[in-house]
């Protein structure tokens, strides 16, 4: 057993680290606080080739694994940038995987090279207010009308919605009450975000603010047939492919977020003089840190296998929803932790704890719930009754 990373790995990891190094946590603060996209931050990547490292090298990829973009994603992360940073590239490094898998020749041609150049935003339509986590009932319908398909319906939790040129779509073009399987009848899309057709409402939301979260209000979208991913009503398979990985990379970002929590504590535990001595000298605070060190640790080694096995090509929904679930859980507690170590002032956002603190909470809830990988690993892994 090699833990070692190989040479791309330890490039990849110390030159993403470097370039991220450039946009401190006031950057991120400012952004945060005005709500604006971090254009300088995703321009810098972008340019660099960064988006890219997981598309194939014959649409201007770097053709890397997931292990590959899981370093990218966890040291992005932990530069302080936390999911502000990741957010603005999540989407451009993994969700394009089943138009990679399942798209035309003549779709991949034309978006991915604009995606790898970080010309092209995409953002990811999935989410329905009625439908939650069951995707199989979300309600968003195309009427196919000859060569296109008319699109009526409403999205939510659309990340970058605002920023972005297209959407990767999931539809109905079965009703639900009319299919066998409750799978069947969904397709996807990559098409135009027509604002004449879709009205785009930001929510407010208690973090991550310089990456929008949207609604979507979608009346007579024409989408043209050559936008369709795949063979109609296959859609629910295709979406399948890409969830381990997301799995995994949102892990990484919660590593790399309980990474810079803990690198602030321990900072402020060495610094600040309280009685005459360092805080962190107190045990009732070196303790917790230290606890939050091992599982952060613990975490990563979990991340690492799921990202081989799926880079090797085998089973790996087991991992990749441990890693999730254990990234998540440690992350969060070394943000919460780090935010009580400095006292008052963690809840202040000068010390940038708070925004940590914050971040890291979403990720106990997004993509998807801790509570619904116990779910999986309950009835999946341990065959006990499925509750759902």
């Amino acid at each position: 057993m090699d833990f070692d990373l190989s040479d791309d790995q330890a490039t990849i990891r110390a030159a993403v680290a470097e370039l991220a190094s450039k946009f401190d946590d006031q950057y991120w603060m400012d952004k945060d606080a005005a709500h604006e996209f971090p254009k300088e931050f995703y321009d810098t990547f972008a340019s660099a080739g960064w988006l890219g490292i997981t598309t194939p090298e014959q649409y201007g990829g770097q053709g890397f694994g997931i292990t590959e973009a899981s370093l990218l994603l966890e040291e992005v992360s932990a530069s302080g940038g936390g999911m502000n940073a990741a957010s603005s590239m999540h989407l451009s490094i993994f969700g394009m995987h089943p138009v990679i898998v399942h798209g035309s020749e003549e779709l991949k041609q034309r978006t991915l090279p604009r995606i790898v150049t970080g010309d092209l935003h995409v953002c990811f339509g999935v989410t329905e207010p009625g439908a939650g986590l069951d995707t199989t009932k979300i309600t968003t319908f195309a009427r196919k009308d000859g060569d296109k398909y008319i699109v009526n319906g409403r999205k939510v939790w659309i990340s970058k919605a605002l920023e972005s040129e297209k959407v990767l779509l999931l539809t109905r073009t079965t009703k639900f009450e009319d299919v066998k399987k409750k799978t069947d009848g969904l397709t996807l899309f990559l098409t135009d975000l027509d604002r004449d057709h879709v009205d785009i409402r930001p929510i407010r939301k208690m973090g991550r603010n310089a990456i929008s979260s949207n609604e979507l209000f979608i009346d007579d979208l024409v989408v043209p047939e050559e936008d369709r991913v795949g063979e109609e009503g296959e859609g629910f398979k295709y979406i399948l492919d890409g969830l381990n990985p997301e799995r995994m990379l949102v892990a990484a970002e919660a590593l790399g977020l309980g990474r810079a929590a803990l690198r602030r504590a321990v900072r402020y535990g060495n610094e600040r003089e309280v009685f005459g001595r360092p805080i962190g000298m107190n045990q009732g605070l070196q303790f917790p840190l230290a606890d939050s060190l091992a599982r952060l640790d613990a975490a990563e080694l979990v991340l690492r296998k799921a990202t081989w096995l799926y880079d090797q090509g085998k089973p790996c929904g087991r991992e990749a929803n441990t890693a999730k679930y254990l990234c998540a859980d440690a992350g969060f507690e070394a943000a919460d932790r780090a935010l009580q170590v400095h006292g008052g002032m963690g809840y202040a956002e000068e010390y940038h704890v708070a925004r940590y603190f914050r971040e890291a909470r979403l990720l106990k809830i997004a993509p998807l719930s801790q509570e619904m990988v116990l779910n999986y690993l309950g009835s999946h892994i341990l065959g006990l009754p499925r509750s759902y």
